[in-house]
């Protein structure tokens, strides 16, 4: 399989996480302007966000083991199911990323996705980098659409990972 056709599968795979990820892009809000002057998190405070927990997205979950620091997610079901196994790491301040290789019924690929998060008062604003617009993450007092509701404690992505596993090692 050529480079191209790994890069087409990982834009693909994860490009479709990002569209469900943040729900809250798609209607900036006055509040989003702030984000601007916000202080960037430290990357204690990112740590204490995301270590143990899962983020359940709209086709999926992603896991923030802190053995290892190991990521691992899942997206789709069935022939379409796919899921990715890699790490996660905070760079500069403010900075999550995660790098994994997505595993699909068309081949591997690689893809790093990072986040940038900045508070202000008790408000968290994230943006998906390069070019992501900045949104509420987390409320003063959390909304249930806040995409921070979605963190839950826990892994919610292994069992489900392993079947997808299983699934596409029969197909190929």
């Amino acid at each position: 399989m050529s480079m191209f056709c790994m890069t087409l599968i990982a834009g693909a795979v994860f490009g479709g996480l990002g569209m469900a990820i943040p729900s809250a892009m798609a209607a900036p809000s006055k509040t989003n302007m702030d984000a601007s002057t916000a202080t960037p998190l430290t990357s204690a405070e990112l740590y204490r966000l995301y270590h143990n927990r899962s983020w359940i997205w709209k086709d999926g979950a992603g896991y923030f083991s802190v053995k290892g620091r190991k990521f691992t997610a899942v997206s789709g079901n069935g022939k379409a199911g796919s899921y990715g196994v890699g790490t996660w790491f905070i760079t500069q301040p403010g900075k999550l990323c995660f790098r994994a290789d997505w595993h699909t019924k068309s081949g591997t690929a690689p893809a790093l996705t990072c986040f940038s998060h900045r508070k202000k008062g008790n408000v968290i604003f994230q943006k998906r980098e390069p070019d992501g617009d900045w949104y509420v993450f987390k409320h003063a007092r959390v909304k249930n659409g806040d995409e921070y509701a979605k963190l839950r404690s826990g892994n919610y992505v292994s069992s489900r990972l392993n079947k997808i596993e299983a699934r596409l090692s029969a197909t190929r």
